[in-house]
This record gives structure tokens, sequence and C-alpha cells, in this order.
């Protein structure tokens, strides 16, 4: 019985769920015990033939991950059981060398670093899509004119395009990021027990070397009995980092999608339901499901910083909840950003709201402008303030147009005849750099992520 939403299916893309599956586990594990035996056979640290044999045995693929819980119930213990499992596949001339000069954590530490590798394979470049799709819709929607809104409330002009282009560029930094931290997390371990290499020798160093190369990974420089948790933690962040970028979309999103604004909304498929009881709502559940996940997401930074103090060469404080943080991290991840790229793909855009929206206030957010505007004709800053302020809470008492307040307003037709206020209350004209700036960002994204798709 499936207890958990990942496990019933309701997260997480068959793909990633591959990756931290248990027999696929058992198949990393074991392709490291192949890479060792025969590194090991190839610099002289058992005999040739021997490593030939065990990493045969590993390649022929016909130990289970059901056979290693079978013999996990009697020595209670899952890399000897994995041990148990192979040494039944082996020769009897190979069975002294199964597992030579490794312990246990060489198995599970270095898998954990193939599991996270396959699982970047999967998830960079869906953040590079994610970045170009997002690039792309700045350049779509660039030269609309929008609210900007702080504090909650309408600030100034911006572009419409520009709340994407923002997105395009923090994606396209996490696609730069994860590449980055690959050497960092991406860990190879074989030295034994404490760290030293001891029943390898010196040439344990160049044995990490050869299985590195041959997984895919980076050799640790130096461990204990463990890879340093500091790599993990960096993962997992990364991860929640993404995870909180993706909130931050799915927030603006649904503030966006609210009755009162109006300015997108969520694609709505024929027959979808959004109540159980009011059938005319549209909800953004695919935006609120991001956020819901993200804050789970999080939650694991904590628990992998927890995890980087151990006792001396290493406890087992930190084994149990790495068996969570690590395939959720991972799945959840994957999951939100396969949600994410859906919302915007199918992402409706209401032109006419945002205009609207535009002169919900009276025309009062060009204030900024009507200020400019005076201090060009050498009205003193504060001076100009004031009066710009004063006028536009009249005007909203009065429930006045605020370009008609200015025009009846002394202060104002002194300085600015009616044609100059006329050219103020144009919002196309006061997008800015904001076509440079999603122009760059458009070349920028596309220049550093076309290579990871």
């Amino acid at each position: 019985m499936a207890i958990l939403p990942i496990d019933a299916g309701r997260y997480g893309t068959k793909e990633m769920l591959d990756v931290f599956g248990e027999q696929n586990k058992i198949d990393c594990q074991l392709e490291i015990e192949g890479a060792a035996a025969i590194s090991q056979s190839e610099i002289g640290i058992i005999p040739k033939h021997v490593g030939k044999k065990i990493h045969g045995a590993v390649r022929a693929g016909k130990i289970t991950a059901r056979k290693v819980k079978q013999l996990e119930a009697k020595s209670d213990h899952d890399t000897a059981a994995l041990v148990e499992a192979l040494g039944q596949k082996c020769p009897k001339d190979a069975k002294p060398w199964i597992h030579y000069g490794l312990t246990s954590n060489d198995l599970v530490d270095t898998s954990n670093s193939m599991q996270m590798r396959d699982a970047l394979n999967i998830i960079q470049p869906k953040v590079a899509k994610l970045a170009i799709l997002l690039a792309e819709k700045a350049v779509q929607y660039a030269k609309i004119p929008a609210v900007g809104r702080t504090h909650g409330q309408h600030a100034s002009i911006i572009s419409f395009g520009l709340k994407f282009a923002n997105w395009a560029a923090e994606m396209s930094a996490h696609v730069q990021r994860i590449e980055e931290m690959k050497k960092r997390t991406l860990i190879c371990k074989t030295l034994g027990v404490v760290g030293t290499g001891s029943l390898m020798g010196a040439k344990s160093v160049e044995v990490q070397r050869k299985v590195a190369k041959r997984l895919g990974l980076y050799p640790a420089q130096v461990t204990t009995q463990v890879i340093p948790r500091e790599r993990y933690a960096e993962y997992v962040f990364e991860m929640a980092l993404v995870g909180a970028t993706l909130e931050k979309i799915a927030v603006e999103i649904r503030n966006l999608q609210r009755t009162e604004i109006g300015e997108v909304a969520e694609n709505f498929k024929k027959g979808q339901m959004g109540s159980s009881a009011v059938p005319v709502k549209r909800n953004p559940i695919k935006s609120e499901r991001v956020s819901s996940l993200s804050k789970l997401l999080r939650s694991h930074v904590g628990v992998a910083f927890e995890n980087i103090p151990l006792w001396h060469e290493r406890d087992l404080s930190n084994s149990a909840n790495e068996r969570f943080i690590l395939p959720t991290t991972s799945i959840i991840t994957d999951e939100i950003l396969e949600t994410m790229t859906r919302i915007i793909s199918g992402l409706t855009v209401n032109t006419d709201r945002i205009v609207k929206n535009l002169y919900m206030t009276g025309g009062q957010i060009f204030a900024e402008f009507v200020l400019e505007a005076l201090i060009r004709k050498g009205v003193p800053r504060f001076e100009a303030y004031r009066d710009v302020q004063r006028v536009a809470f009249e005007a909203k008492d009065r429930d006045v147009a605020y370009s008609d307040a200015i025009k009846n307003d002394r202060a104002f037709s002194s300085k600015l005849t009616n044609h100059e206020i006329d050219k103020i209350f144009s919002p196309e004209k006061h997008l800015g750099a904001s076509h440079v700036i999603i122009s760059s960002v458009y070349r920028s994204v596309k220049k550093e992520t076309q290579r990871f798709i």
C-alpha cells in the first residue's frame, strides 16, 4: 500500500523515480564494485583475471534488489548483503577479492553521487528549457506597458515582458550554478574505512581516480569514512534555490490571477473543475502546487546542514534521513520544474486587463514622470514632490482624473502646457530601458543555456 504521494505516483516523473528506484541503487553499487575491482587489477592490487571476473559478474545484471533484501534480512546489513549476493555470482578464485579495500560508505556515498549525477542530467536541461521559454515570453510581451507594483501598491510602469526576463535570467543562472557545483558534489570515494586507503596503500588514490573516471564522477581529495556532508548540503541547497525561484514565479502568477487583477490565468482545460462547490472558479492550482512543494523542498536544507557535523570519522546520525532527503529533493525539484514549464507554456495573458489596470488609479501611476517633468522645469525636488503628492491625494478624494487635476492646479499649469501634460500620460513612453534589458537577457539566456538542452 502506498503511503507517500511519491509512492502513489501523484508526484514525480517516471525518469526521475527510476533514478532512485531500489534496483537502480543496487545496480549503482554493483557498478562501483566492478569498477573498483577492474581498476585494482589494472595496477596490480588484485590479480588481473580476478578483476575481470568480478567486473563480468557485475555486468551480467543478474543480482536483484529482491535477492539483496532477502540476504539483508539475515545479516541486518544492506552493504554486506550486496557483497554476499555478488559473491554468489563470482567463481571461487574471485570471491576473496570482492569488496577489497572498500567499506560500506564507499558504495553508499558513491552511489548517492551517481544518482545525483543522473538526477542533474534530468534537471539541468529542464531548467535550461524553462529559461529559454521565459526569455521568449519576455520578448513576446516586451512592448506591453503594465503596472509595476511594490508593497502590493501601484508604483510605476514596467514592460510586462520584464517580469519574464527577470525569471529567465535567474533560471539561466541556475543552469550555471548546477554546472559549477558538479565538481564539488558528484564525488567518488573508495578510500576505505577511515579514508586512508589502508589496505590498498598509496595506490588507493590511483584506484579512486580510475573508478571516478569510469563512473563519470570526481575523485575525492580527502575524506573520513564518508564524503564530507557539505557536498550533499550544497546539492540540496541548490535544488531548494531552484524551487524558491519557481515559487517566486508561482506567487506572481497566483497574484496576477486574482479576480481583482486578472492579468494572467493558468490554462484551464476542457472538463477541468476549479471548485467542487463553485462552478465558475478557475483556481491557480498548479502554481499553488509549486508553492506547496517548494516549501517542503526548502525544509530539506536544514536537515542537510544538520548532517555536516558528525562524530570523529563518521557516525550514522545522517544515514537514515539521507535516504529521504536526497531522493525527495531531486524528485520534487523535477516535479515542480515540469509543472512550471506547463504553466508558462499554457499561460493566458489578458492584455486588455493589463491596460485597464494601468488606469485603475485615474492616472496616478504616472506620478513619477510628473515629478520628473517639474524637476526638469527647475522646481526643487521636494517642492515638486509635495505638489505631486498633494494633487494626487486631492484627485483621489474627489474622484478626478489625475491629469485633469494637474491641468487645473497652478503649481503645474504655470510650468507645463496641456500638451506637455498629455504627453506624460502615454504609457508606451515610459518603458525606459526595458527593451534593451529584455533583448540583452534573451541573448544571454540563449548563449548560456543552449548547450545544456
